[in-house]
């Protein structure tokens, strides 16, 4: 049995953050198809007596979706009021997916602020603590419509780390398009070799090749780096790949969790 796999059966508290390529068409149009095969995997989590947070990109891309035409403006206000409309699509996707499964779920939305602020801190750990007190999966996502660079997070990689601090997990799941960290682009170098553990991630950093985001992605494997880091500072492992069932690479704290 491979790390990943181990790290996954022996983690209770898991915090699964799902990137918008992980969940958008080519067209950029939520593809519910990739939301039912992600909501059955984390349902089989739970039944195996996991305990699960979501934090799932796509508000951008649903938006799009649902205006029926593509990313036009670039001003921060249509972009707020983008991710507004799609914020409201993509809960509707998985309430929909996980009600499949009798599974209910709840929203929460964050920005940095709410992070550095002691009161705002303890309440969003209390709201996380009941959701899953109650048995509902807790589906987290920036307060995009609202947040400003001040208080913004900026990306769902940091803030699925800074929720999986919060809520002191074990395991952290960075799913993106790619089946783990390569030393260079596989799309790019079909020969790219991957990567299955890493200790140290700045001496990883040193040594690979980071691209960039696309159009609805705000991160890119520079935020997943930060986020490993920030994440394996509290002890905390996270897994990086494509499948949520094997993801490909494991970050490895020093500290044991």
């Amino acid at each position: 049995m491979n790390s990943t796999l181990e790290a996954l059966i022996s983690a209770r508290k898991i915090v699964i953050k799902i990137g918008s390529n992980s969940l958008a068409q080519e067209n950029g149009a939520i593809d519910a198809g990739k939301i039912a095969r992600y909501t059955e995997q984390i349902v089989k989590l739970i039944a195996a007596g996991k305990r699960i947070v979501l934090v799932s990109s796509g508000a951008s891309a649903a938006g799009t979706s649902v205006m029926g035409a593509p990313l036009r403006k670039l001003d921060i206000n249509y972009r707020q009021a983008l991710c507004s409309i799609g914020q409201v699509e993509l809960m509707y996707q998985w309430r929909k997916a996980f009600a499949e499964y009798g599974q209910g779920i709840g929203q929460l939305l964050f920005t940095r602020e709410d992070f550095m602020d002691a009161r705002r801190n303890l309440n969003m750990r209390n709201t996380l603590f009941t959701l899953i007190d109650e048995g509902m999966v807790p589906v987290v996502n920036e307060n995009d419509s609202v947040s400003y660079d001040e208080i913004a997070i900026g990306d769902n990689d940091n803030l699925s780390a800074d929720t999986a601090i919060l809520w002191s997990a074990d395991l952290l799941v960075l799913l993106t398009d790619v089946p783990g960290v390569f030393e260079s682009d596989p799309k790019q170098n079909p020969d790219a070799q991957l990567i299955t553990r890493v200790d140290d991630v700045q001496a990883l950093a040193q040594r690979i090749t980071i691209g960039k985001p696309n159009l609805f992605g705000t991160g890119g494997l520079a935020t997943k780096l930060e986020a490993a880091a920030k994440a394996m500072r509290y002890g905390i492992k996270v897994a990086l790949g494509n499948d949520l069932d094997n993801p490909g690479t494991l970050f490895i704290p020093n500290t044991p969790n």
